[in-house]
């Protein structure tokens, strides 16, 4: 956890919107990610998408679970409301507070591991709640506070940062969550922020579940086995009187990408991560197609970008259970609890 504030001097023209916020009113503390953590882009999407919608903060509701993503709601949107859950239950806790008020707005963020391996029960049931919220994972595909081990998503062909192979296949989020029923599918890179932030927006402004799986690059965890400068090399070549672990500055990796074409982006420790955009002709309403197109992009090694998936006829969870328009924590004390004779004609009803 930090504690690190930022200055409240501000240079007086700072652009504001509709609510007489400026983006800084949007940030939260100091970081302490790695430098050069695609979280941090991440981070830096939303609170731009925030900005650009005229978002009150009161109004606004951001939730996660743990691990290195989780941590993040503590670096953007410092006014408004925030829950950091345990271990892989942020759905719960999401549920919770959308059926007891169901004016804010919920933000979801979560990882590869909290989602896809001690949370994907209850990822799979948010699904198919059809809770209205935007639910965001920052997909680095490693266990970033535990030393780097093979996420859920981690593709068979990767090898973790001791040059160990992976035996498993990949989790796909993405698919689960169109095959699971999610109304809005979408996968974005933490690299490209003008691609990301209207995906971000979007997300907010669909009714319904909406899910975004965005790749971001562990800066940490990717170096190459055989590199000189690994941490491996160096610690089997160092007399060092204890072991320490030191995290060196990283520059962000950023990258545009064009719609409809394939773009070969490096990563830290050599490799290339191929990001193939989707174009103006491909149709998000069309499940089926967005599966296949999923498959056939995976074989060839390449990450799907873009709006994947879109039903505009999805209904919420609040629609589905007949919920009252009031929010449940405003609802008066007669209403809740309207008597004994009430009860007594209910309970005659099971019968």
């Amino acid at each position: 956890m930090t504690y690190m504030k930022k200055p409240k001097v501000r240079h007086p023209g700072l652009r504001k919107n509709t609510q007489g916020m400026t983006r800084r009113d949007y940030e939260g503390l100091v970081s302490t990610l790695c430098a050069g953590c695609g979280h941090d882009s991440i981070s830096a999407a939303i609170i731009e998408a925030c900005f650009d919608l005229d978002f009150p903060a009161h109004r606004l509701a951001k939730l996660s679970g743990i691990g290195c993503s989780s941590k993040t709601p503590n670096y953007f949107l410092n006014r408004s409301h925030g829950f950091n859950s345990v271990h892989g239950r942020m759905p719960s806790v999401a549920t919770g507070a959308n059926l007891a008020n169901r004016d804010l707005i919920y933000l979801g963020v979560s990882g590869d591991g909290d989602t896809a391996s001690i949370g994907l029960g209850q990822f799979c049931h948010i699904i198919r709640r059809r809770v209205n919220m935007t639910y965001i994972v920052e997909n680095n595909g490693t266990y970033g506070l535990t030393k780097g081990q093979f996420s859920p998503t981690s593709d068979r062909v990767s090898k973790s940062k001791k040059g160990e192979a992976n035996l498993f296949e990949a989790i796909d989020l993405c698919t689960l969550a169109i095959n699971l029923g999610a109304g809005f599918v979408a996968r974005g890179f933490s690299g490209d922020k003008d691609h990301l932030v209207p995906l971000i927006k979007a997300a907010f402004s669909y009714n319904g579940f909406a899910f975004i799986d965005v790749i971001s690059p562990c800066v940490t965890f990717n170096d190459h086995e055989d590199s000189t400068k690994s941490y491996d090399y160096v610690r089997a070549h160092n007399a060092a009187m204890d072991h320490l672990d030191l995290v060196p500055e990283r520059e962000e990796i950023i990258a545009q990408t064009e719609q409809g074409k394939t773009t070969d982006v490096r990563m830290h420790d050599g490799s290339l991560m191929r990001i193939h955009r989707l174009d103006d002709a491909y149709d998000p309403r069309d499940a089926e197609s967005a599966l296949s197109i999923l498959r056939k992009r995976h074989a060839k090694g390449q990450v799907v970008t873009g709006l994947l998936y879109i039903d505009e006829e999805d209904v919420d969870m609040h629609e589905l259970l007949g919920i009252t328009k009031q929010p449940l924590n405003a609802v008066p004390m007669r209403d809740l609890c309207p008597g004994n004779a009430e009860l007594v004609k209910f309970n005659k009803s099971l019968r």
